[in-house]
């Protein structure tokens, strides 16, 4: 093989997105073959805008069971993201998850364990790691010259939707066709990165107020505090209902601070740990002498194309994926602890109970209502998809 033969399961906002990627060449490994949407208007799309060469199939069960594809792509509506992946591995075909892995750890954590028994590629779309900016936190936080982390602070309010973005299809922030708001759609890149960089609170506070900005029965706004095992806390703060938002990112550290924000990083150094300032200084005010240092990153960001010929090189030659299909739990882990937490109005620690939650989570599920009458709409994926704005 010196090709990868891959699949599309669902060619809305982000599937199309990725039909296009392949089309133009932009992954010279991976060739597209085959694409499946359960709506007609989707499908017509494919066949104005698809080489002749793509198969097209009414549903993703088809496309995996049709084996004309190496691996599959699934980019459908939330809950169906373990079940297909789950099926294209039982079929012998390797998988890549759009985000997040799923609505509950419970199916998630099935996902998984099918994965590893599967000795296939299972990956995560989880683009945003291939920021030149937060893989370069990530490695100033895990190189260990800053020490540890003491204090992690995310405001990510720059997510803004008009009433007119939900009332686009009638699954939009709904329990039952979507599984939240903000932090289930907007945010898995966000409580991703929050992990992969700073690790995994051990406990959460959270407060998310539903439909407070618009006429949804989802959350639109939440604010969380997070205590982490070596001490450190931590506050995320997230809307679709500022304008206009911000994007900040610090992560305060014994031996400085690091911010990101509009796309930039800079860094604080201290001369000397806090920690060590703290007991040694002799003075009650002054604060530890530092710097801003000038930091240096490789400038790449290749986003979604990235993801994609990196699963493309795994599958061919065994290269690193940029996520695995696995690590998907826990930006997961992150978006039910605070729901939960939110739910039922105290600390939530972590690990928690996870049949709880689906418990809490069916209450909502069966309340739910789907919008009637809706037109679905797709928006324009040219302007809005590698920056993660159409979601």
């Amino acid at each position: 093989m010196n090709k990868v033969k891959v699949g599309i399961i669902g060619i809305g906002n982000m599937g199309s997105g990725h039909c296009n990627t392949l089309i133009s060449n932009q992954v010279p490994e991976m060739e597209l073959t085959a694409v499946a949407d359960l709506k007609e208007l989707r499908r017509n799309w494919a066949k104005e805008n698809l080489p002749e060469s793509v198969t097209i199939f009414e549903n993703g069960d088809e496309l995996i069971e049709a084996k004309i594809c190496d691996a599959v792509i699934v980019a459908t509506p939330h809950y169906d993201h373990p079940r297909l992946v789950m099926k294209t591995l039982e079929y012998g075909q390797h998988a890549l998850s759009e985000k997040p892995a799923g609505v509950y750890t419970k199916q998630v954590r099935l996902m998984n364990e099918a994965a590893e028994k599967s000795n296939l590629v299972f990956a995560m779309m989880f683009n945003q790691r291939t920021n030149h900016v937060y893989r370069k936190m990530y490695e100033l936080v895990h190189g260990g010259s800053l020490g540890a982390i003491k204090r992690v602070n995310w405001i990510i309010t720059d997510w803004y939707r008009t009433q007119a973005y939900y009332d686009s299809g009638d699954w939009r922030a709904t329990w039952e066709g979507e599984g939240g708001g903000v932090l289930l759609n907007q945010c898995p890149h966000n409580l991703d990165l929050l992990q992969w960089i700073c690790g995994m609170p051990n406990k959460v506070q959270a407060f998310c107020h539903i439909g407070k900005w618009h006429d949804i029965e989802v959350e639109d706004d939440v604010t969380a505090y997070l205590e982490y095992p070596g001490g450190a806390t931590g506050v995320f703060v997230t809307t679709t209902g500022d304008a206009p938002g911000t994007n900040r990112f610090e992560i305060t550290l014994e031996k400085g601070k690091l911010v990101c924000e509009e796309d930039k990083l800079t860094l604080y150094e201290l001369e000397i740990n806090e920690r060590e300032y703290c007991y040694s200084a002799t003075e009650g005010f002054k604060k530890p002498e530092g710097h801003y240092v000038t930091l240096e990153t490789d400038g790449k960001n290749p986003q979604h194309a990235g993801v994609l010929n990196a699963f493309a090189g795994k599958i061919l030659h065994g290269t690193p994926l940029i996520a695995e299909g696995i690590e998907g739990i826990n930006g997961l882990t992150l978006s039910n602890a605070m729901h939960l937490s939110s739910w039922l109005n105290i600390p939530v620690e972590i690990p928690f109970n996870e049949e709880l939650f689906l418990s809490e989570l069916n209450k909502r599920r069966a309340n739910s209502k789907l919008k009637k009458n809706v037109k679905e709409t797709v928006f324009n994926t040219e302007s809005s998809y590698g920056s993660e704005k159409k979601q």
